[in-house]
């Protein structure tokens, strides 16, 4: 890919002394980082650290409160993206913005189209800009310029914005990726990082924002973190660690994340027996209250799919499902409710939240039966639902009328798990509870789990994280290909053990699933009571 080189001499892009204030809310507060040419800058911290604030001022799309943006010494004026864009100051967004209905052509050049005269979109030229573009970037084998923008996948889109940023009359100067792999497959990451590598090379600033430390440290050259608008410290990403990055985030060491006692009782509240549906088989479990039992495997292995099992979303082919000994028929969502069952899903946008809806409507969603006068809603009653649990979980947010689009990835999961705190689960299945939020949000969701299970819920949590899984789980459960191949003890658990297991190959039918390959193997008491 050919890259027009600016690398020279140069200082660079820099924020000096930048303060933001929302009203009475200050988002920055004298923030002063540099980022170099040539050089790939982390910027990491917290979500509500002001990372994204402080990248919107970058790029034009809002002025600061106080202080100033230099480029190569230069005091430079931001009053809009397009004076960004002239700059040569690009964002590549962490959600792309695609028009559905038009070409990758008029994607990549929205707002800039070649016109005839009388207005009329110049098409050839359009073609012929395209396709030159399309081949100096190495694009043109995997983008194909007539696709509509509906028709793209998550990486296509990544690749119109990567586009967008690369084209234009004012070479790229300084080019901003926010979490620009959340939707990607590992090829992906590894074609993303060998083109911001080519940027680097040709001198170009890249700032990289992510809550991903393995990214970050095959990535960055330096890391600026940011706690609560400031500067918490810039490091040389060769010379620090991922313990010491989590202490400049959220102020405290990483080994206190999992602090949490073991508390499970003698009561079982989920016991399953031979369930089997199309895409799991012969599943026998059981969860007793105060207990954390995790599903460990590779992706593929059934764990999701299991869930949605015990959530009523798939039909079982076989098998019986009890809680706290009352067998229960699993017809829907709703008899999971009625029984007791909560799913806090993988998938938090597409499958658990109405994103256009309010943190008091997504809360109250499962228990507006009990908030019900004659045919009505108690709107009184329903917001102090919403806030009692808003408090709890500290959702941060202006306030629960607050649309839940726009809160950040941790804060949206707490309405997701604050929805089923406030239902008041027997059980509570949490799906990648801790997918794409930040460390201190993790902390936090951490600390609801540890709350929940001292409170006596029986919880059953999905991760592909394994220190998530071996700081969180009294016992682990490892599924392949639809079957449990074993299961641990906390005490006993390693990550070498569970993905010996997660790999393990194809189990032999007649036998127990105990016999995989793994240190001494816990089996859950059969449903009759016995070992």
């Amino acid at each position: 890919m050919n890259i027009p080189s600016t690398a020279t001499a140069r200082p660079g892009l820099a924020a000096e002394s930048i303060t933001k204030r929302f009203g009475p809310v200050q988002a920055l507060r004298d923030v002063t980082l540099r980022f170099p040419p040539g050089q790939v800058t982390a910027l990491m911290g917290e979500n509500g650290a002001g990372k994204s604030t402080l990248l919107r001022i970058l790029t034009g799309d809002h002025q600061p409160t106080a202080g100033r943006i230099r480029l190569d010494g230069q005091v430079i004026d931001l009053d809009s993206p397009t004076d960004a864009r002239r700059a040569g100051i690009r964002i590549i967004p962490q959600e792309p913005e695609i028009i559905p209905h038009v070409s990758v052509a008029e994607n990549v050049y929205a707002g800039s189209l070649p016109r005839r005269p009388g207005r009329r979109l110049d098409r050839a030229e359009l073609r012929r800009r395209i396709t030159a573009d399309l081949e100096r970037l190495g694009f043109d084998k995997v983008l194909d310029p007539d696709l509509l923008g509906s028709e793209l996948t998550a990486a296509q889109r990544q690749l119109v914005e990567i586009m967008r940023a690369l084209t234009g009359d004012t070479a790229p100067r300084a080019i901003a990726f926010d979490e620009p792999t959340s939707s990607l497959s590992d090829h992906e990451v590894d074609a993303l990082f060998a083109l911001i590598g080519r940027l680097r090379d040709a001198g170009i600033a890249v700032i990289y924002v992510s809550h991903r430390m393995k990214e970050i440290f095959r990535l960055a050259d330096r890391i600026a973190v940011l706690r609560d608008g400031t500067v918490a410290g810039t490091v040389d990403a060769r010379a620090t660690s991922e313990g010491e990055l989590v202490r400049l985030m959220v102020g405290r060491d990483l080994s206190s994340l999992f602090a949490r006692q073991h508390v499970a009782g003698d009561r079982v509240v989920l016991e399953v027996d031979g369930l089997s549906t199309d895409d799991v088989h012969d599943i026998s479990l059981q969860v007793r209250a105060g207990e954390v039992v995790a599903l460990a495997g590779l992706i593929g292995a059934g764990r999701s799919e299991l869930a949605l099992a015990l959530a009523g979303d798939t039909p079982l082919r076989s098998g019986t499902v009890r809680i706290d000994g009352d067998r229960i028929r699993l017809r829907g969502p709703a008899d999971a409710i009625r029984a007791g069952i909560g799913l806090a899903p993988e998938e938090r946008k597409a499958q658990a939240l109405f994103l256009q809806r309010t943190i008091r409507d997504n809360t109250s969603l499962v228990s507006l039966g009990r908030l019900r006068r004659w045919r009505f809603v108690d709107r009184n009653q329903e917001k102090a639902l919403a806030q009692e649990y808003a408090d709890r979980l500290r959702v941060r947010a202006p306030s629960i009328e607050a649309e839940v689009r726009t809160l950040s990835g941790g804060n949206q999961q707490k309405v997701v798990l604050a929805r089923w705190l406030a239902r008041k689960p027997a059980l509570l299945i949490l799906d990648e509870p801790t997918r794409g939020v930040d460390i201190g949000a993790k902390a936090e969701i951490y600390q609801i789990i540890a709350d929940l299970a001292r409170e006596g819920t029986a919880i059953l949590v999905i991760s592909s994280e394994l220190p998530e899984v071996l700081g969180l789980a009294d016992r682990i459960l490892v599924m392949q290909n639809g079957r449990i191949t074993g299961r641990l003890d906390h005490t006993e658990a390693t990550e070498e053990a569970i993905l010996a297991l997660a790999m393990a190959d194809d189990l032999t039918p007649d036998l127990p699933h105990e016999t995989a390959t793994a240190p001494r193997a816990e089996t859950d008491p059969a449903p009759g009571g016995t070992r």
